[in-house]
């Protein structure tokens, strides 16, 4: 029996050339350079793509804590109504603190929380695999997150000002407001969660960070001590409850309502680059 070299058969590769470079097989390029990986997604498309995920995955998981931040924050209001009058300062700041709360419990709680059992399940993994920018998972999360708080938000504060005889006129300013204060508030509760070593942690920042909002945002500022008042100064929610309730004055200061929202504008910015930042400081670990 005759044998026949390997190299002889039609198809094999010759002596010495590796393997892929003979017929059949998927040629390399030219210079031998690989293939680049695709190009990551461009900041806009993917926070439209994580936001409407967010929000979906919100719809399900949290409108029964949506429903327990809005009767939170009217149990309060009754219960304020017994000890602050009606149509006052004192009553304007219950209302707006109380509306803001509900922003609170929901962008600076829960998105700590989230963020927190995120990290310790090791779900960041998973998006920092996509081609995704961290600013993207970031922001599309804050905006799923304080966009949900608009129904319990709203109705709090019409209920708040029908209870403590307060115009309704003004209400609009919400659209600014609920924006603005959850961008603020996730971007600090997005960081809670993420800066946090353990899971437990961050859901205790995120408890500490929603009473703050309680204790600093709903109670008056001028019955506040001063030490207190620079605490309060200190809090993303702050200005966003400023400005709600000058806007139920007969004749609000709308320059100072702008003001009071442009710093609230500028905390958000500052929240949310911080969040940024937590999110690769906590991806690549």
């Amino acid at each position: 029996m005759s044998v026949v070299p390997a190299q002889a058969m039609p198809g094999m590769p010759k002596s010495g050339a590796p393997a892929g470079e003979a017929g059949g097989a998927v040629p390399r390029p030219a210079d031998g350079v690989p293939a680049p990986l695709a190009a990551s997604a461009r900041l806009l498309p993917a926070l439209v793509a994580v936001y409407r995920a967010q929000l979906s995955r919100a719809r399900v998981a949290r409108i029964p804590l949506l429903f327990v931040a809005t009767f939170q924050s009217v149990g309060i209001m009754v219960l304020m109504r017994g000890v602050v009058d009606e149509g006052g300062g004192a009553a304007r700041s219950v209302v707006a603190g109380s509306s803001v709360l509900v922003v609170a419990f929901v962008a600076l709680n829960l998105l700590a929380q989230y963020f927190g059992q995120l990290r310790a399940s090791g779900g960041l993994d998973h998006y920092a695999t996509l081609p995704v920018p961290p600013a993207a998972v970031v922001l599309g999360a804050a905006a799923a997150y304080a966009s949900f708080t608009v129904p319990g938000t709203a109705v709090t504060a019409v209920v708040g000002s029908v209870l403590f005889q307060l115009p309704l006129g003004h209400l609009w300013v919400l659209a600014a407001v609920i924006p603005l204060s959850g961008a603020a508030l996730a971007g600090l509760g997005a960081a809670l969660g993420l800066l946090a070593p353990r899971q437990e942690l961050a859901t205790l920042l995120g408890q500490l960070g929603m009473s703050a909002a309680l204790l600093l945002g709903v109670l008056p500022a001028a019955r506040m001590p001063e030490v207190v008042s620079y605490a309060r100064d200190l809090l993303p929610s702050t200005y966003g409850v400023e400005a709600l309730a000058r806007s139920f004055d007969g004749q609000p200061d709308w320059l100072a309502v702008c003001a009071d929202l442009g710093v609230c504008a500028g905390v958000a910015v500052v929240s949310l680059a911080a969040a940024t930042w937590a999110y690769r400081r906590a991806a690549v670990r």
